[in-house]
């Protein structure tokens, strides 16, 4: 009873700091002063250390040498003396247990009755008795003895009537001290679980024994330890201790507290805190912490198990620190993972959740702002609308005034969400009404998009309007920019975006056409409103956006700007274009003249393409036409709004006659090799054949074309065309000639005079003197006749002099007495579709998208329109010499042609 009698007293003479031990809270007996500084109780640090500790309890220094030091004697007189100055019934008075009763006055008249007598003997012999036990945990050793006495401990707190005087005399140190004796040394799971309890109850209670247990730091590793093992009940009192971040990062108690949250709340005995919650609230704390590395495991753990399923169903506890905590964790799986939305916005009961609000600090609130606008950004579009119905409806309070208020007090970078999701609510509603409500939200959106002083603000509205188009993926990411690929015609984003929208929906084909409907319904209504407000203020918002020195800010107004011209042309006339086109349209020129990537330019034209639609829009946009013309007839093979542009563009009026130039940029002087037969345009090169048998490869760089390679093939090269690694050419005589680059050859068709060919696809044209037309598969040399002399194709008995195939349409010009007959057949029937009469005498030909070139005699090409073959103009290549070749590249800007005299002339066309 010796440590018992020197505990120290609450009284007046409380014994200086420096003269008690921090691991047994007694007066120094045999103090030792270790290598860190750090004085202690002998036998209290020589069991610190048989235990396999090497660090000091206080410092956690590492001790070099195990050995304790001799007793610091100038402390222990310190002590001697100071107890000899200090009256010893003044000091120790006050017995360790002392019940906490009300101390009446000496001379007050004491009124009892005979059952208080009855009442306070039986009290005071319960008291009695537990002051034994207590006496066989602070000092038996025999742990079984010691074990017995938390059991008779656990009893006398629940069964007896008397909580506060229990209380106090369990939550001395040296009781709190005997308790996690027995957790270091028992192995009895029901004295252990037990002992936690009784522990938890007390801390919860008094926080004097948190501070008790936290004194020493194997305490809490002892009590970690145990609950990693599988003591699951010790969360509880793991929580209670509140262990710092970088701590309680170091314990890795992950799969532990993972552990708990799947179990039942039955397996589990009553305590003040329930397992479970007190799981969820250190699971928070942990993703809470910053550590992004470690949080993303401890995040992907939590969604691959079941973990996630338990952590929803936290979301209707009794208890809103746990409701709250919920939101923050699934949150951040949300965040993490976005595809795992979809089971949260399935399992969560909101109802709860709004409740929170009104409860939560401001921060907190933000985070269940931010969840319920994650929970709006699903893949299926009715899903969201039922969603934001049960977030307006299901509280008991006004979600829409109750965000209304919280809008005008909340930091200026969190009223984007905010607004946007207040905004959402308000639509659901017919949007043509005015609403304080929508006013509000566009105000803070459009205010938080113009603030230049704080670009976190700027970007979550830029974000924000992104997301209020309404279309995701699976992972809830905006599909605003894919759509709207999409709508420009690029047809290489439709499957991959389309891939996106259907995942995880049923392949009904009525479900999938419902979900459409809802979208665009959706889509327009919320275009509607933000092109409307304040008569298209949003668009000078957008315009300053773009100008952003952000990236972020600069392509989120770029892409929104787009999607809302485009809307424009959807939406019923709302009297804002005129709005749109000063703030937008030279933004959008300067933008497609500059921009290096295929999908902002494609974006950029679309935007542009919705200012054709009005005659002012046309006008305006007419003035910049020769400034985005070339970059549209680059895209007009991939793009049906480059063009329907285009076609705009081409429609008659003096425009039209600027829209397309031909200048010659160059001419190689080839008369060494004799006629130029053929030209060919492959990729980034040029290629000749000529009447001495060469063919050259030539590049074009500026101003000059350079020869690369030379190929002798020993014969006339008429009509060359090349393919992958394969040149196709018309020798002197019959037949068609397939030379490989590798130097192999053989002879088609040999039994015809063949006069022209055009490949495509793999597949050779060959039209002959005879009038007759054959197709051939270069892969494996099937031919088939498509036109038998005079009898199918070709009326006359007049050779075909030139052939194309383009666009699924065949082309040929036929010498007939009259001049040449130009026809126009259907490739895939070979029907004729169209027979022109031309006066000049057609000996080459080459095809564009726009145009249809005829080479003639005299050095002259016409030029004709190819959807109305009429005449547009004559550029003369030339004089003395015919064209005997040309060809246009695939990029439809470079004309090559070849002449008589040995000339290889280079045009551009823009």
């Amino acid at each position: 009873m010796e440590e018992i009698d020197s505990h120290i007293s609450d009284g007046k003479h409380t014994p200086p700091k420096d003269f008690v031990c921090p691991i047994t809270t007694l007066i120094f007996s045999d103090p030792v002063t270790l290598e860190t500084g750090q004085t202690y109780e002998r036998k209290a640090i020589q069991k610190w250390i048989e235990r396999g500790n090497s660090t000091c309890p206080i410092t956690h220094q590492k001790l070099h040498n195990v050995q304790l030091p001799k007793t610091n004697y100038v402390l222990k007189r310190l002590i001697s003396s100071w107890k000899e100055l200090t009256p010893r019934n003044d000091v120790f008075a006050e017995p360790l247990f002392q019940n906490l009763e009300n101390k009446n006055d000496e001379n007050a008249p004491q009124f009892i009755s005979p059952k208080s007598v009855i009442s306070r003997a039986s009290i005071d012999a319960t008291i009695n008795e537990l002051r034994l036990v207590i006496t066989d945990l602070c000092t038996s050793q025999v742990l079984e003895k010691a074990e017995m006495a938390v059991v008779r401990i656990d009893r006398f707190w629940k069964e007896a009537n008397m909580e506060v005087e229990v209380q106090n005399m369990l939550s001395k140190p040296p009781v709190i001290n005997g308790f996690v004796e027995i957790l270091f040394n028992s192995v009895d799971t029901r004295v252990l679980v037990t002992t936690v309890f009784l522990l938890s109850e007390l801390g919860s209670r008094d926080g004097g024994v948190i501070s008790t247990l936290t004194r020493v730091y194997s305490d809490v590793e002892c009590i970690v330890a145990l609950f990693k093992k599988g003591l699951f009940e010790a969360v509880v009192l793991i929580y209670l201790l509140k262990p710092s971040v970088s701590s309680f990062l170091k314990m890795d108690m992950v799969n532990a507290l993972l552990s708990v949250v799947q179990k039942k709340e039955g397996e589990f005995l009553k305590m003040c805190v329930k397992p479970k919650a007190a799981s969820v609230l250190l699971l928070c704390q942990i993703i809470a912490s910053g550590e992004s590395g470690f949080i993303s495991e401890v995040v992907r753990r939590l969604i691959s198990g079941k973990a996630i399923q338990c952590v929803i169903r936290s979301l209707q506890s009794d208890w809103t620190e746990e409701r709250i905590a919920a939101v923050r964790i699934l949150l951040r799986c949300i965040q993490e993972d976005g595809k795992c939305r979809n089971l949260i916005a399935d399992k969560a009961e909101l109802a709860p959740v709004l409740e929170s609000f009104l409860e939560a600090d401001d921060g907190e609130r933000f985070e269940i702002v931010q969840f319920l606008s994650e929970l709006v950004k699903l893949n299926r579009r009715t899903f969201n609308d039922q969603i934001l119905h049960i977030i307006k409806d299901e509280g008991t309070f006004s979600t829409m005034h109750t965000l209304l208020i919280y809008l005008q007090t909340a930091p200026t970078d969190q009223c984007p969400v905010v607004a946007g999701l207040l905004l959402q609510l308000d639509l659901l509603a017919e949007p043509r009404k005015m609403s304080i409500y929508r006013e509000e939200a566009m105000d803070n959106l459009i205010s938080c998009l113009n603030n230049s002083n704080s670009p976190p603000a700027q970007i979550e509205a830029a974000e924000t309007l992104l997301a209020l188009q309404g279309r995701f993926s699976y992972s809830g990411k905006p599909l605003v920019r894919k759509y709207l690929i999409k709508r420009v015609g690029l047809d290489k984003t439709d499957r991959s975006m389309r891939k996106e929208l259907l995942a995880g929906v049923s392949g009904d084909v009525q479900e999938t056409m419902e979900e459409e409907k809802a979208a665009q319904e959706w889509e327009i209504k919320i275009a509607f409103v933000l092109v409307n407000h304040e008569g298209g203020f949003i668009f000078e918002a957008l315009s300053e956006g773009l100008k952003s020195k952000y990236v972020e800010i600069c392509s989120a107004c770029f892409v929104i700007a787009t999607w809302l011209l485009h809307m424009l042309t959807l939406l019923p006339d709302t009297g804002v274009q005129g709005a749109a086109r000063v703030c937008l349209l030279k933004r959008f020129v300067s933008i497609f003249k500059s921009a290096k990537d295929t999908e902002d330019k494609a974006l950029s034209m679309l935007a542009l393409s919705s200012f054709i639609h009005d005659s002012d829009g046309l006008r305006d946009i007419t003035i910049h036409m020769k400034d985005i013309v070339k970059g549209l007839r680059k895209l007009k093979k991939s793009s049906t709004v480059a063009f329907e542009m285009l076609k705009v563009f081409s429609e008659g009026g003096e425009s039209s006659v600027e829209l397309w130039n031909h200048t010659e940029m160059v001419q190689e002087d080839c008369s060494i090799n004799g006629v130029v037969l053929s030209i060919a345009c492959y990729e980034d090169k040029i290629f000749s054949g000529h009447s001495d048998g060469m063919i050259k490869a030539w590049s074009i760089e500026g101003e000059s074309i350079n020869c690369e390679e030379v190929y002798d093939v020993k014969d006339h090269v008429n009509n060359l065309l090349v393919a992958n690694n394969i040149s196709c050419f018309i020798p002197q005589g019959f037949g068609i000639k397939v030379n490989s680059w590798s130097g192999a050859s053989k002879l088609l068709n040999p039994s015809k005079d063949v006069k022209c060919l055009a490949l495509v696809n793999g597949r050779l044209y060959s039209g002959c003197m005879d009038n007759s037309i054959q197709e051939i598969d270069l892969a494996s040399g099937t031919m088939t006749s498509v036109q038998n002399g005079a009898r199918k194709l070709l009326v006359k008995a007049n050779q075909v002099n030139v052939l194309q195939v383009h666009d699924g349409m065949i082309y040929a010009a036929c010498s007939s007495i009259e001049g040449t007959t130009f026809k126009i057949w259907n490739a895939s029937t070979y029907d004729l579709v169209q027979s022109v009469l031309l006066t000049s005498e057609v000996r080459a030909m080459a095809i564009s998208s726009e145009f249809i070139y005829f080479g003639c005699k005299m050095g002259i090409v016409e030029i004709c329109y190819r959807n109305k073959v009429t005449k547009k103009e004559t550029l003369q290549i030339d004089t003395n010499c015919k064209v005997v070749c040309m060809d246009i590249n695939d990029n439809e800007d470079v004309l090559v042609i070849g002449t008589s005299n040995g000339k290889i002339h280079v045009w551009g066309v823009s």
